[in-house]
């Protein structure tokens, strides 16, 4: 199955974040941290340790353009492999646990007020407006990031392409949480 979202934005903030939102949330609980998740993650280790736990994915260097977003769980050629895309990069060997049959692509303001109204919030808006969250069977699953531009109604488009595969458990790999996940856009 893909999925294709369109006009996705980064609320001003060049962070996009990849993961089980809700698991995150208990996630927070368990790890007794507060409300203000954005000032836990930038002043203590509490990130990397998300992410070492496959509970996020951080994306650092995302402009303030409209993307194209795709979940690709297909085994076929992905969009930004395709003859008329551009790939910018391409990183792999992350894991993400799910846990809440969600997977999503939230921005970084969410974590300033990070509660479980706010997420509860947050996940029915961005199911009433399509926004990118897919249903995913729970357990660990295998991400690789495609960044680049595909084309987009006789235009190139900043695009992200997520290749979901579910795994037996999670990669031992060690994330850089700063990595670039800037696409260079020669429309905007």
């Amino acid at each position: 199955m893909k999925y294709k979202f369109t006009e996705v934005l980064n609320d001003l903030v060049n962070y996009f974040l990849l993961g089980d939102i809700q698991l995150l949330e208990e996630w927070k609980k368990g790890n007794n941290l507060s409300d203000n998740l954005a000032m836990e993650f930038t002043t203590t280790e509490s990130a990397e340790a998300a992410v070492c736990n496959g509970i996020i994915l951080p994306m650092a260097g995302i402009e303030n353009y409209p993307y194209t977003i795709y979940f690709d769980l297909e085994n076929e050629t992905p969009e930004l492999l395709g003859r008329e895309s551009r790939l910018q990069f391409r990183h792999g060997g992350y894991s993400l646990k799910i846990a809440n049959k969600k997977l999503m692509l939230f921005t970084w303001r969410i974590l300033e007020q990070f509660t479980a109204n706010k997420v509860d919030d947050l996940i029915r808006d961005y199911l009433l407006r399509r926004k990118p969250i897919i249903e995913l069977e729970n357990g660990w699953y295998s991400i690789e990031v495609l960044g680049g531009e595909t084309l987009q109604d006789g235009e190139y488009e900043p695009t992200l392409e997520f290749l979901v595969h579910r795994t037996d458990g999670q990669e031992a790999k060690k994330v850089n949480i700063n990595e670039s996940f800037k696409i260079q856009s020669s429309a905007y």
